[in-house]
């Protein structure tokens, strides 16, 4: 069920007006990008979304996600790999590229699973870059705070030496890297977004939030990996796409960067007392030994992109956190029909 919850994240971002018409989102039935997708037909803009639909969680959720979409006529869908499109007619008479699509996940990124990482993280983002050297396109990338690994300073600020602890971070900062040299040396106009902790309704299973949700909703015991003293700088959905937005609309210096947080850090044991008087009863919390990749701590200094996107976030842990229960609680899997060009 797609109810007023989900509906909720507009209400609770600022709004920016981005002047371009055209835009190209890619990875737009994940998460974030359906979310972003939508804000973009709402205020009258031509999406076309491109999405492999890789098996990292289920496509009926992705489709779903692309519910509300599909029922605009300013959308289409190429449901394609972005390795082996076309990517210069893909890119052909478009403003913008938002480009979050990538393989995601921190613990899933060791093992046999890494070269699906560097295809759709490294090998994607070469192909959109080369093909818009061709262009005018602005060109927003979804990097990760998973590139700074364990910050040595909190907040943690763009100049920070990068660190990251897990294969999922290399690809990720790989990528980024390939915006800034594409912006350097051939001029192509590229801005990168360090997401840090990202929530909401249609957050990927895998995720802690997610997580917890359906076993408050299904009644069973949640397990938080490591002692929950950890620290995030969780980010509503919904300020991530504000900030997303923004960055497509502002004048920015090409290959730069900007922390995209929440506004502070909050510890795993906090959130989970925040669950636990939304679902109005104690939880039985089970804590297990900390995985490969688990960064302790994570803070982002937001000043540059407060001074230069005039971002600043809008929803409260406790507001964001309501809201993803409740979507949780109402959801269904419908599948719900989609319309594909074909990538030939």
């Amino acid at each position: 069920m797609h109810g007023r919850n989900d509906r909720c994240i507009r209400q609770r971002s600022t709004v920016f007006t981005m002047t371009r018409t055209r835009a190209v989102v890619t990875g737009c039935a994940g998460f974030i990008g359906s979310h972003l997708t939508e804000s973009l037909l709402e205020d009258g803009h031509t999406v076309l979304g491109v999405d492999c639909f890789n098996d990292n969680y289920p496509r009926s959720d992705k489709r779903a996600n692309l519910a509300r979409a599909v029922e605009h006529e300013r959308f289409r869908l190429l449901t394609a790999d972005l390795v082996s499109l076309d990517a210069d007619a893909l890119l052909d008479g478009t403003d913008v590229v938002f480009h979050l699509a990538g393989e995601p996940g921190v613990r899933a990124s060791w093992g046999p699973r890494f070269d699906r990482y560097t295809h759709h993280n490294v090998q994607a983002t070469q192909r959109l870059l080369e093909a818009a050297r061709e262009t005018d396109v602005k060109f927003v990338y979804a990097s990760s705070s998973s590139i700074y690994g364990d910050a040595l300073t909190l907040p943690t600020h763009e100049d920070e030496t990068p660190r990251p602890l897990s294969p999922y971070g290399v690809t990720k900062l790989a990528a980024e890297h390939l915006c800034v040299l594409y912006g350097e040396e051939h001029g192509v106009d590229t801005v990168a977004l360090r997401y840090f902790s990202v929530y909401g309704p249609r957050q990927r299973p895998d995720m802690a939030f997610r997580r917890f949700c359906e076993a408050i909703v299904e009644g069973r015991p949640i397990e938080v990996f490591g002692d929950g003293r950890q620290t995030r700088d969780f980010t509503f959905v919904g300020d991530i796409v504000a900030a997303t937005r923004a960055a497509a609309d502002a004048e920015t210096p090409r290959g730069r960067v900007y922390n995209i947080g929440g506004g502070h850090r909050t510890s795993l044991r906090c959130a989970l007392e925040v669950l636990a008087g939304l679902a109005e009863r104690p939880l039985d919390v089970r804590f297990a030994e900390r995985e490969s990749g688990d960064v302790q701590d994570t803070g982002a200094d937001t000043a540059r992109a407060a001074a230069e996107l005039g971002f600043a976030p809008a929803t409260a842990l406790e507001d964001g956190l309501a809201a993803e229960l409740a979507w949780v609680r109402e959801r269904d899997r419908p599948e719900p029909r989609v319309h594909s060009l074909s990538a030939s």
